[in-house]
């Protein structure tokens, strides 16, 4: 679902400029124009992606194809991620919101000295990332990646987890055949010399299954609570969100009635994604909305929650095995004080 090397990298470079950010208040303040007989115009907002437009963001564009956005007086351009990352982007004023991942954040609510983005929503309920490898290679449980390849990104917090879980069920983590890779191709990947990849289920999980492959996948959430992180997420500048708290309950009202459409009518909301983005693959778009469907929400009480035990049990489990410099306290990073109920 999306280049995490790419993006988890750029986290360096996210607080080495932190300091370079920050805009003046203009920024941050709704763009509110007039048009030639006098009349107020919708706020404007923007929102930059992740990554490629991909199923997880099929809410966002539905909200701005059926009009939710201009039900609320605002006018959303969503934009593709420039290359230092949406955090960069929001964090600097060059953008209200954004898509992030809550590992993603961790490194900036460790630093003493964070980049001004605050997490107001979750785009899918639970982390549905994990390992994915072809069925005949026989790795039906994590201890088995054991004497395989594996296509590594060489970060931190990436190989601490996959070491969580081959140790916890039995492996050797030392016996996997690191394979340094970015991969973009899944399944040209798993049909070379790469065994098991990193993937999001909705989208590569998806691709294999329509493609005819037959895979194993483990999926991280269910080998720990910790694992069961936020991904992916909707940041917003914080000094936005401070002087126009309402216009960031507006969007979220619009995101939110984006979604839950999406939830309900999956196919229609593809398609809304395909006109879109008609570069995708109309197969896997149908397909991977429909397995959405149930997991944008899941079990949460409402479209965006967060659930601090499952925020802070993360973040507690990565300062515990020292992948973040400094412990993040608790409830940091996050707040659904802007959820529409």
């Amino acid at each position: 679902m999306k280049s995490k090397k790419r993006i988890v990298f750029c986290i360096i470079s996210i607080l080495i400029l932190s300091a370079l950010m920050l805009t003046s208040c203009s920024s941050n303040e709704p763009k509110n124009e007039v048009d030639n007989a006098g009349n107020a115009e919708k706020t404007k907002l923007k929102i930059v992606l992740d990554w490629t437009p991909n199923t997880n963001h099929t809410g966002l564009y539905v909200a701005q194809s059926k009009g939710y956005f201009a039900e609320q007086g605002l006018e959303a351009e969503i934009l593709q991620p420039p290359e230092g990352g949406a955090e960069t982007l929001v964090g600097g004023g060059g953008a209200e919101f954004g898509i992030s991942f809550q590992d993603t954040l961790a490194p900036n609510n460790a630093s003493e000295n964070p980049i001004p983005v605050t997490t107001v929503a979750s785009l899918i309920q639970h982390n549905t990332s994990g390992i994915i490898s072809l069925k005949d290679k026989g790795i039906d449980s994590p201890a088995k990646m054991s004497g395989h390849t594996y296509a590594t990104w060489d970060m931190p917090i990436e190989q601490a987890i996959i070491k969580k879980i081959v140790e916890d069920d039995g492996g050797n983590f030392e016996d996997i055949e690191m394979v340094p890779s970015t991969v973009t191709d899944v399944i040209t990947a798993l049909q070379t010399d790469i065994d098991t990849v990193w993937i999001f289920y909705a989208w590569d999980g998806i691709a294999t299954k329509v493609k005819g492959l037959d895979t194993n996948y483990l999926n991280f959430a269910d080998y720990g609570k910790e694992l069961d992180y936020y991904s992916p997420v909707l940041i917003v500048n914080d000094e936005f969100a401070k002087n126009n708290p309402e216009t960031v309950k507006k969007a979220l009202a619009a995101i939110k009635k984006g979604y839950e459409f999406a939830i309900e009518n999956p196919g229609e909301a593809a398609q809304i994604l395909l006109d879109a983005a008609p570069e995708l693959d109309s197969e896997i778009v149908n397909e991977s909305q429909k397995w959405l469907a149930d997991q944008y929400v899941a079990d949460a009480e409402k479209w965006g929650y967060i659930d601090q035990a499952r925020w802070d049990a993360f973040y507690g489990w990565l300062y515990e095995n020292k992948l973040v410099e400094n412990e993040i306290p608790e409830g940091t990073g996050f707040t659904n004080e802007y959820l529409p109920e």
